[in-house]
């Protein structure tokens, strides 16, 4: 009899999940993780951290309120870091609190140490002292997240020139600031920053940013972040950086050169896959560390399950919670159903931008007949109470059955408001439903029925020609 049925290797997110929904289901569980990540780089440098310095920053920017109070307006004139991590560090410390309580109360075993592969079912635990012991288990889930990604030809100094997990630990709010990567972590960082009032300037070598969302939102964006004072250089590689006693100097392919107070570099993530000797478990990694799975998130080993950032995308929270239930379920052998490929999709920038479906070039390349409904937050009561005129919601619906195909959001509470749009793809609902249904009032919830009757009265005068 081995020790545990099921063994989790990380306790983000994913491994979370699994655990509990495992010992849910009556089993012997055990969770492997350092004693200062309980939680994982979700709650540590990731999720909960970045959208806590997000609240902080619009709460002491006063950067939402200034349509009603004026482009002055600032709740605090000389925002320190302290300041901004005074915020985090509690949240951060709560959530600890609260995932330690959750495996106390599902009498799930918080092992602390690293892990490693020993062999298909043996992993052996490295404990804090240097101890090692030998854990056995039926059934193995490997949930042990990312960490990002540093090209070789960059001198990391986690000061002047740093990744994502280093923002967190700045000294001060930096003057002037160079972003290299405009992928969703890129773009989050560098409107934090820019509403702090620092000089960003986004490096990226592909000819756009956010290439997954619509293009009128994606075009929002950038114009706000324009109106910060972000200069954007697509198309452009970064060739060298150089750190000077005064700061960081950016030299780019094109000769282009950069000066700033810090650099930070976001280029992707890099799974914690190399220090689990994956191969004495007879599985193996690609070159981003990243392990491949079936529908059922098993391995190349059957009793071997991997879920989260760990197998790449969509790398999100949300979705790698569903993912450790389904492994979990499906490695105790209880009825579950597949993951619906209809999963929302949250870019905590200023503005939040959040979608779930296809876009409007998708489904032009697709050749999907569709209309748009558009509602923006200038148009509702709630948009003027709150003082966000910019905010818009889109809906593309079928022009054949009037079913939603896509739902985008830009704006206040964007990533609340999708779930009213998922819901309704997620039944099979048409926009008809959204025509017919109340919404309290003023809400932003109510721009689903502005879109839904932009997007029918549209229809309708299309049908009017055709007959």
């Amino acid at each position: 009899m081995r020790d545990f049925d099921m063994l989790v290797i990380g306790s983000g997110p994913g491994g979370q999940k699994a655990a509990i929904a495992a010992a849910k289901l009556g089993r012997r569980v055990a969770v492997v993780d350092s004693p200062d990540m309980v939680g994982g780089v979700s709650i540590h440098t990731g999720t909960i951290p970045s959208k806590t310095l997000r609240e902080a920053v619009l709460y002491l920017t006063g950067l939402t309120q200034r349509d009603l109070y004026g482009q002055s307006y600032r709740l605090k004139e000389d925002i320190t870091v302290a300041d901004l991590t005074a915020r985090t560090q509690h949240v951060v410390g709560r959530e600890v609190d609260v995932i330690r309580n959750q495996l106390s109360r599902n009498h799930v075993t918080l092992c602390s140490g690293t892990g490693r592969f020993v062999d298909p079912h043996t992993v052996a635990l490295r404990e804090p002292s240097g101890n090692e012991r030998l854990l056995t288990a039926d059934h193995i889930i490997i949930a042990t997240g990312t960490r990002p990604a540093r090209p070789d030809s960059v001198e990391f100094d986690g000061r002047t020139i740093m990744d994502s997990d280093n923002v967190l630990s700045l000294e001060r709010v930096p003057r002037s600031m160079v972003i290299v990567g405009a992928g969703v972590i890129g773009m989050e960082y560098a409107s934090m920053f820019a509403a702090l009032g620092s000089k960003v300037t986004v490096v990226e070598k592909r000819a756009a940013m956010l290439d997954m969302c619509d293009v009128e939102v994606v075009e929002s964006l950038k114009y706000h972040l324009r109106d910060l004072a972000v200069t954007f250089r697509f198309g452009e590689t970064v060739a060298a950086v150089e750190r000077h006693p005064r700061g960081t100097l950016t030299v780019l392919e094109s000769g282009k050169k950069i000066p700033a107070d810090t650099v930070m570099y976001s280029a992707g993530r890099q799974g914690l896959t190399d220090g689990l000797d994956l191969d004495k478990a007879g599985l193996s990694a690609d070159r981003r560390g990243r392990i491949t799975v079936d529908e059922h998130f098993r391995t190349e080993v059957p009793h071997i399950y991997a879920v989260g950032d760990v197998i790449g995308f969509p790398a999100l929270a949300a979705t790698s919670m569903e993912q450790g239930r389904v492994a979990a379920y499906h490695a105790c052998g209880e009825p579950v159903g597949q993951m619906d490929n209809l999963q929302p999709i949250g870019i905590y920038t200023i503005p939040e931008i959040s979608f779930v479906g296809r876009t409007e070039d998708q489904l032009t390349e697709d050749c999907v007949p569709f209309e748009v409904g558009v509602a923006r937050y200038r148009e509702l009561a709630r948009g003027q109470i709150i003082g966000d005129s910019h905010g818009m919601l889109k809906l593309l619906v079928s022009t054949e059955d009037r079913r939603l195909l896509g739902v985008h959001c830009f704006g206040t509470g964007a990533t609340e408001l999708i779930h009213i749009g998922q819901s309704v793809m997620g039944c099979g609902g048409t926009v008809d439903y959204l025509v017919d249904a109340v919404f309290n009032y003023p809400t932003l919830a109510e721009s689903y029925k502005v879109a839904a009757l932009d997007a029918t009265n549209k229809l309708r005068q299309l049908d009017r020609l055709e007959d």
